[in-house]
C-alpha cells in the first residue's frame, strides 16, 4: 500500500486536473450558447437559399449553370472536411472522420479520384495522416466563424468542379441537433439538385428574371454555396463546444470520483498505520 504522503499528493493532483476541467466545462458553456444563437440564427436564410436553389435547379431557362449540371460518370470527387482546431471535445471529431474514412475507402474501391479541402487543424492533420491529396487547407478559425476565410479554401473545389476536375463535390461537417447530441453528416454539396433537399413536383416554381437569368443564376448560386458554407461551419462549432462542455463536465465528475476513492485509501491507510503505533505502544508497556 503507498504511503500517506504519495497518497496525498495524487488528491492534490487530481484536485488541480479537476480545477482545470471545470473551469474548461465553464468556458465551454459560455461559448456554446454565443455558438448556439449564431448557428440558430443562419438556419433561417440557409433552408431559404436551399430551397430557392433547389427550384432553380427544376426551373425552365435558356442559361445553364455548371453547378446545375450534373455529369453522366464521376470520376473524381472533392471532399471539403469540416472539423475543429483543438481537441478535449470527445468523440466530435472521431466521428466526423470516421465516417469519412469509410466514404474514403469506397470511392478509392470505385476508383474515383479524391481531393480534399480541410477546414479545421484536427482534420488537416488526419488527412495528412491518411495520405490524402489536400488541395487546400486553413486552421485557425476561433470560436466566429469568417466567411472570408472559409470562401478562398473552399473556392479551389468550386474552380475544379466548373473546370472539369472533379464531378461531384461533398461537404462533411457535424450536424448540432442538441446539447447532448450531435450527429456526423456527408452531404452533397455539387452539383445542385432540388431532389436532394427536398424540393418535390408539388411545391416547385418558376422565376422571372431581371436583368438576365445569367446574371441572377451566377449570383444567386454563389450566395447559396457561401450559405451552406458558413451554415456548415456554425453548425460544427455548435457541436464542438456542446460536445467539449459535455466531455470536460464528464471529465470533472470522474475526477471528484477518484478524490473520493482516494480519500478512502488513505483514511484506510492512516488508520492502518495508528493502529500499528498503539500495537507497538501497548507491547511496549507489556513488556516492561
Amino acid at each position: 500500500m503507498a504511503s500517506g504522503k504519495e497518497i496525498r499528493n495524487k488528491i492534490k493532483s487530481v484536485e488541480s486536473t479537476r480545477k482545470i476541467t471545470k473551469a474548461m466545462e465553464m468556458v465551454a458553456a459560455s461559448k456554446m450558447r454565443k455558438a448556439q444563437d449564431r448557428m440558430r440564427a443562419a438556419r433561417p436564410y440557409g433552408e431559404k437559399i436551399r430551397r430557392v436553389a433547389g427550384n432553380l435547379s427544376h426551373a425552365l431557362t435558356d442559361y445553364s449553370h455548371p453547378f446545375l449540371e450534373k455529369r453522366e460518370t464521376v470520376k473524381a470527387v472533392g471532399l471539403i472536411a469540416i472539423t475543429s482546431d483543438k481537441g478535449l471535445c470527445g468523440g466530435l471529431n472521431t466521428n466526423l472522420l470516421r465516417l469519412a474514412l469509410s466514404k474514403m475507402k469506397e470511392w478509392d474501391a470505385e476508383g474515383k479520384k479524391l481531393q480534399v479541402t480541410a477546414i479545421g487543424n484536427k482534420g488537416f492533420g488526419f488527412m495528412m495522416r491518411a495520405g490524402a491529396n489536400i488541395v487546400s487547407h486553413v486552421g485557425g478559425l476561433g470560436d466566429r466563424p469568417h466567411l472570408e476565410k472559409l470562401i478562398g479554401p473552399a473556392k479551389v473545389q468550386l474552380d475544379a468542379y466548373i473546370n472539369g476536375e472533379v464531378d461531384v463535390v461533398f461537404i462533411a461537417y457535424t450536424r448540432f441537433i442538441n446539447t447532448m447530441k450531435q450527429e456526423p453528416v456527408i452531404e452533397q454539396l455539387l452539383p445542385l439538385s432540388g431532389d436532394l433537399i427536398g424540393s418535390n413536383a408539388h411545391n416547385r416554381w418558376d422565376y422571372l428574371y431581371e436583368p438576365d437569368p445569367k446574371a441572377v443564376i451566377d449570383d444567386l448560386l454563389v450566395r447559396y454555396v457561401e450559405a451552406i458554407l458558413y451554415q456548415s461551419v456554425a453548425e460544427n462549432i455548435a457541436s464542438e463546444q456542446s460536445a467539449r462542455m459535455v466531455a470536460m463536465k464528464s471529465a470533472s465528475d470522474n475526477a471528484k470520483n477518484v478524490i473520493g476513492e482516494l480519500k478512502l485509501v488513505y483514511n484506510k491507510a492512516r488508520q492502518a498505520a495508528i493502529t500499528k503505533e498503539l500495537s507497538e505502544i501497548v507491547s511496549g508497556a507489556a513488556a516492561v
